[in-house]
């Protein structure tokens, strides 16, 4: 079967920067015939991709649906856009851009309000005294029924909001809100807090694969060559290359220096000329340099690594695992 891969990806916006700039520190550069307007591109150095341009909840559809294999796009989407998002869909690996909160907000004059337990009151109070339910403004109906539920709460009805949420509050349409957030800045600005509590989901981008795509061969061996490059571009950025030359240098000083620094020996122990070489986490190449040079190392080098290419494969593996 030759039918391709479909990564999806963000078709503009920083989340579409990051997404590239992710791709092509692994030698995957994200292509465009056409430029900025074709929403079909390809993804360099692999064969058998073919890359979709969509809306971040576009993503999560298509996930879904299985009309893609592999997406980027925010947890947050997945979970409000996606019912029983974990049976149709692997959240493979956190990407560490796209970072947003979904939170529980209420007007910072709620000087009582702190707890989702406090704000079960306020809306049970606002019920029996008003003879109306306590309205939300949200965008992220399916989380926030969710996360009442748990707390129990019961006397709220939901506003879906389609313009900015953050403002329904003090033009009357609402009186508390769900809504993303990353420094709480734009809720301060309309006098809104969070609940100490009401921190629904602590959200960012992710790489997600589809359990209900037809994962022909020619995707699979696609996804193995993408997750490999992945892999070795993110073993590399984690470690640094120590090089250094012993006159004499013998299996239990690579084992200290293995125990004590985190690093590996790639290559095993020292050379028969003396060299060696360890890859190390930045954090300890310090202590590391000043161990060795004590051992009798006369100097130590230092250099970044591009790849580290491994027998084992992590993010196909779990991805396979997902597949049965």
């Amino acid at each position: 079967m030759t039918s391709p891969l479909v990564l999806a990806v963000p078709s503009k916006g920083r989340l579409q920067e990051n997404v590239h700039a992710f791709f092509s520190r692994a030698g995957m550069p994200l292509t465009q015939a056409r430029g900025a307007r074709d929403y079909r591109g390809a993804l360099g150095g692999v064969e058998g991709v073919e890359v979709a341009y969509l809306s971040a909840s576009e993503i999560a559809a298509a996930l879904a649906s299985g009309a893609a294999h592999i997406g980027v796009t925010g947890e947050d989407l997945v979970r409000e856009n996606i019912l029983e998002a974990d049976s149709r869909v692997a959240l493979l690996e956190k990407l560490g851009f796209g970072h947003a909160n979904v939170v529980v907000a209420v007007p910072q004059a709620w000087i009582d309000v702190r707890t989702m337990d406090d704000l079960d009151d306020v809306a049970s109070h606002f019920h029996g005294r008003t003879g109306r339910r306590i309205r939300v403004a949200t965008k992220y109906v399916n989380l926030t029924r969710g996360f009442f539920a748990r707390y129990g709460i019961v006397d709220y009805r939901i506003v879906e909001s389609a313009g900015a949420t953050e403002g329904t509050p003090a033009s009357g349409s609402a009186e508390l809100i769900v809504d993303i957030t990353t420094t709480g800045a734009t809720l301060a600005a309309n006098a809104l807090k969070v609940v100490d509590d009401g921190i629904i989901l602590k959200s960012e981008a992710n790489l997600v694969a589809s359990l209900t795509a037809n994962w022909s061969g020619c995707a699979l061996a696609a996804a193995r060559a993408m997750f490999d490059r992945l892999g070795a571009e993110k073993r590399a950025r984690t470690m640094r290359e120590v090089r250094t030359r012993f006159a004499s240098c013998d299996a239990s000083l690579v084992e200290q220096a293995v125990a004590r620094y985190r690093c590996v020996a790639p290559f095993g122990g020292p050379t028969s000329s003396g060299m060696l070489t360890l890859h190390c986490p930045p954090g300890t190449l310090h202590g590391l340099a000043t161990f060795l040079r004590e051992q009798g190392a006369s100097m130590v080098t230092v250099g970044p690594i591009e790849y580290v290419f491994a027998a084992d494969n992590p993010l196909f593996e779990a991805l396979e695992a997902r597949l049965g």
